[in-house]
């Protein structure tokens, strides 16, 4: 069976540990795109954190963002939306703010970030991380003017981040609740994940999920490396997703995808 598409998490895969591409990343990914194999970033950042490192491999390519809560074209065009709703919104941002009130909590729509406190260090972190900027507004207005999130992220500590996953995941049903890190807590629709959006794609594409791989390194991942032909543990994974994968390469600062393209054969020397 050949391979038509590979989709790759971002951040602790596709990147390294410093939040670079290595060069040997940029050339398996050139050689993909000049042999005809779509590449699909799939990652929970927003679509402007995403798009600079496409141009940085040179290539063109769709995107998967929010954990596929928006999937856009190659050239951009909204291919799928899903959106939190105003009462989810409301109900959640109020049980955060009064079980863990130093939770810093972002606000995605669309392709804009909105915080309410910009000077905060967790904010000035991914600021440097992703290089997107984001808007200081209060939720209050937002929600009040309609503009409801693709996606809330909370930056707390790991236990509080592993408590509130826990708590919030029992209380809201409906919402997909989960850590793409220790310190990071993602809060989507329940009908929204990456394995969805895997899925989506493959249908649009009319690939069945025998002609695709995917690469990952933490548990928003699994149902993506599940959902595919082939799917890739970086080296750097924590066991639990290693033993869910059909492979495990090296971790995301030694070539993990470099060296994983090039044992399956995609590569020339």
């Amino acid at each position: 069976m050949s391979f038509k598409i590979v989709f790759s998490d971002i951040d602790g895969t596709l990147l390294n540990s410093q939040h670079k591409l290595l060069s040997s990343t940029i050339e398996a990914v050139r050689q993909l795109y000049n042999n005809g194999i779509i590449f699909v970033p799939v990652s929970a950042r927003m679509p402007k954190a995403i798009a600079p490192l496409i141009d940085d491999l040179r290539i063109a390519a769709p995107i998967i963002s929010y954990n596929g809560a928006l999937i856009l074209s190659a050239d951009r065009n909204v291919l799928f939306s899903k959106k939190l709703s105003g009462q989810d919104c409301r109900s959640i941002l109020r049980k955060i703010h009064s079980l863990w009130p130093q939770t810093i909590v972002n606000y995605y729509c669309d392709d804009d970030w909105y915080v309410e406190d910009i000077t905060a260090a967790p904010v000035k972190a991914e600021i440097s991380i992703t290089g997107a900027i984001p808007l200081e507004m209060s939720f209050t207005d937002l929600l009040t003017g309609g503009i409801l999130p693709h996606k809330l992220l909370c930056m707390c500590p790991p236990a509080v981040c592993s408590q509130m996953e826990t708590v919030l995941s029992a209380a809201y049903e409906q919402l997909t609740i989960i850590r793409s890190s220790p310190t990071l807590l993602e809060i989507i629709d329940q009908s929204i994940s990456k394995a969805h959006a895997v899925n989506f794609f493959l249908k649009l594409c009319g690939v069945s999920a025998d002609e695709s791989i995917a690469f990952g390194d933490n548990y928003n991942d699994l149902g993506m490396l599940a959902s595919v032909g082939t799917g890739i543990a970086m080296g750097n994974a924590p066991q639990e997703i290693k033993d869910a994968a059909a492979k495990t390469t090296a971790s995301n600062d030694d070539d993990g995808i470099y060296n994983a393209l090039q044992e399956l054969g995609f590569l020339s020397v």
